[in-house]
């Protein structure tokens, strides 16, 4: 296939629309459905983020993508009874034997708000188990090198038969530069190729030096989201995933707010308090993810457990989560790694990552305050790299 037309692009009034190949064909089969152009542009860059973290890693990833930036990166370690419980798949079997599964259930339930109605990457092949979580989760399209036969069959059976499917060919190398228009001007620069690997890491600006192997994981988990979410963007990992993405903002210590504020939300899922929650059996899943949502939030939890509104989500009026008893779960995290495609201009980010218990940090460098930012990592006991490699992505 050398092209592919699409209903429109960004926007409706945005006709006509392809997908084409400007020599030889296009590297990629659509088996089901009709993506669009979003579509696709997810697909390409979540199949490029989760081959790459597979590369660095060697083990299987997925991505969870909406509007041209990843709510998550995750390889497939296995997951804690509460943090399956959190994402929605303790009552799938055989997750534990499916490292894709795994990736993906991760993944998708890092930042659920977000997730709603994705773009699914996978590194390695779709099996059932995968597939069986997909099923009931709302998305819009899948990207995988291959598909069981069983599992194709029951992403098939989505959307009433409409959901998007797209084998990529694994072969496929793109040419070294790439072109794109903007108000009739083309714009051409070399793809970028940067490798992200454990050498990035050799840099360590802190007192103190030593990187676990798994934190070194999470390191480069995040540098390859960020090599893949809308700039600027602000990355904390955790365990094997991306568990906080703040992507596009102006300000640096917004997306620094963002990322850790999906951070804190991801820690707080997995508590006591939020896993017995009274909720109704019969509040469908978006709706369970969205009332986890309110309750969590300070602005709307009061209205949420008000009289007449608690009784239309709970069985029973549960207790609030206060400030102060989030702030105390919060305390105790530790281990998290932060890492910004740009260097941190002021150590106000150092400060607001800390709280969300960041210990490990990862940056280009090169900012004129960069001993202050230095400086606030020593005064935290942290572990901070500079790269030397920015990640903006555009």
């Amino acid at each position: 296939m050398k092209e592919f037309l699409l209903k429109y692009g960004c926007n409706p009034n945005q006709t006509p629309a392809r997908i084409y190949a400007e020599e030889g064909e296009l590297p990629l089969e659509i088996l089901n459905g009709r993506p669009g152009y979003i579509n696709f542009l997810d697909a390409l860059n979540g199949w490029q983020l989760v081959r790459e973290i597979k590369r660095a890693t060697g083990l299987p990833a997925a991505a969870s993508f909406k509007h041209v930036s990843p709510t998550s990166a995750a390889v497939g370690k296995p997951l804690p009874d509460a943090l399956k419980r959190a994402c929605f798949v303790d009552d799938v079997e055989g997750l534990d034997d499916s490292p894709i599964a795994c990736a993906y259930a991760r993944a998708r339930g890092t930042d659920r708000m977000s997730s709603f109605g994705d773009w699914i990457a996978l590194s390695d092949e779709c099996d059932e188990t995968t597939a069986e979580i997909i099923k009931r989760e709302v998305s819009d399209g899948i990207i995988a090198p291959s598909y069981t036969p069983r599992a194709l069959e029951i992403l098939k059976g989505k959307r009433k038969g409409n959901y998007n499917i797209v084998r990529m060919d694994e072969a496929y190398v793109p040419a070294p530069r790439e072109r794109k228009q903007v108000f009739g001007v083309t714009f051409e620069q070399g793809r970028n190729d940067l490798l992200i690997d454990a050498s990035l890491l050799a840099n360590v600006v802190t007192e103190r030096k030593e990187i676990p192997p798994e934190k070194a994981q999470d390191m480069i988990i995040a540098l390859i989201t960020l090599k893949y979410t809308q700039s600027n963007s602000v990355c904390f990992a955790y365990d094997g995933q991306a568990i906080g993405v703040g992507a596009g903002q102006q300000s640096r210590i917004h997306c620094t707010r963002l990322a850790a504020a999906k951070a804190d939300n991801w820690f707080l899922r997995q508590t006591d308090e939020v896993l017995s929650l009274p909720l109704r059996g019969d509040l469908s899943r978006p709706d369970l993810n969205n009332v986890i949502d309110l309750y969590l939030s300070e602005e709307e939890s009061e209205e949420l457990l008000a009289d007449g509104v608690w009784q239309r989500y709970f069985t029973r009026r549960p207790e609030p989560l206060t400030k102060e008893k989030k702030k105390a779960i919060l305390s105790a995290v530790k281990g998290v790694t932060v890492a910004s495609d740009a260097f941190f201009p002021f150590s106000d980010n150092i400060d607001r990552a800390r709280r969300s218990g960041a210990e490990y940090v990862v940056q280009p460098g090169g900012s004129v305050r960069d001993a202050d930012v230095i400086a606030a990592a020593d005064r935290y006991g942290m572990v901070m790299c500079f790269t030397g490699a920015r990640l903006f992505h555009h």
